[in-house]
């Protein structure tokens, strides 16, 4: 499950890299210590998102 999490993480980071520029370090290290499910919210909201707050949003 390690390896897929990492997986999905970095495509994730590539795609907000993509959509909304160079991502900080603390995004980065965010993606990496989030769990799959997480991620693949995340992976999801980046379709529709307007910024990078709106993919980390709680709701």
């Amino acid at each position: 499950m390690e390896g897929r999490a990492e997986g999905i993480a970095v495509l994730l980071a590539r795609q907000l890299n993509r959509r909304f520029g160079p991502l900080s370090a603390a995004t980065t290290n965010r993606l990496a210590k989030a769990a799959p499910d997480l991620l693949e919210r995340w992976a999801e909201r980046v379709l529709d998102a307007a910024t990078l707050d709106d993919v980390f949003a709680e709701s």
